[in-house]
């Protein structure tokens, strides 16, 4: 039974994040930097993967091992750690920006709005040279952005 208080600020203990609704714009203006971080994002993800056997090797055998397997064990556990941090503060940072990561080993992320007056998300997956991807929320589907959604500075003119 947990007897800590719960702040007086928010007696629900429910989020108090405000709910974040970005235009087409203001998604495609952020995505360097969106990129920048689920490159890192992914790299990490992908080094935890390569590490995890390693690592669970070393720990099954963890009492009958020679001294440099259990200097690698440390290290590699101190490894791990530090990508796990830097992994969490990528998230965070996503998090504050009001992005959403879908998949961390794919690199896929949201940018939520509304659409119809729904909720919904501009979607942008690494590899992807633009945001032109939207969904609903809860859907998986990405759907293809309508040129008649394109601000009207970014649409091409065809000319005769």
């Amino acid at each position: 039974m947990n007897s800590s208080p719960k702040p007086a600020s928010n007696p629900t203990g429910k989020s108090r994040r405000k709910e974040v609704n970005l235009d087409l714009t203001t998604a495609r203006q952020m995505l360097p930097l969106v990129r920048s971080i689920v490159t890192d994002i992914v790299d990490t993800t992908e080094r935890l993967t390569n590490l995890a056997p390693e690592r669970d090797t070393l720990d099954e055998y963890r009492r009958s091992l020679t001294w440099a397997s259990r200097e690698r064990r440390y290290a590699l556990q101190d490894a791990i750690a530090a990508s796990e941090k830097n992994l969490e503060g990528a998230v965070r940072e996503l998090d504050t920006l009001g992005v959403s990561l879908v998949d961390s080993h794919g690199g896929r992320v949201d940018f939520p709005t509304r659409i119809n007056g729904r909720p919904a998300a501009y979607s942008w997956q690494l590899g992807e040279d633009a945001v032109s991807f939207w969904r609903y929320a809860g859907e998986e589907l990405r759907r293809p952005i309508p040129a008649d959604w394109q601000p009207a500075s970014t649409r091409t003119v065809a000319q005769p």
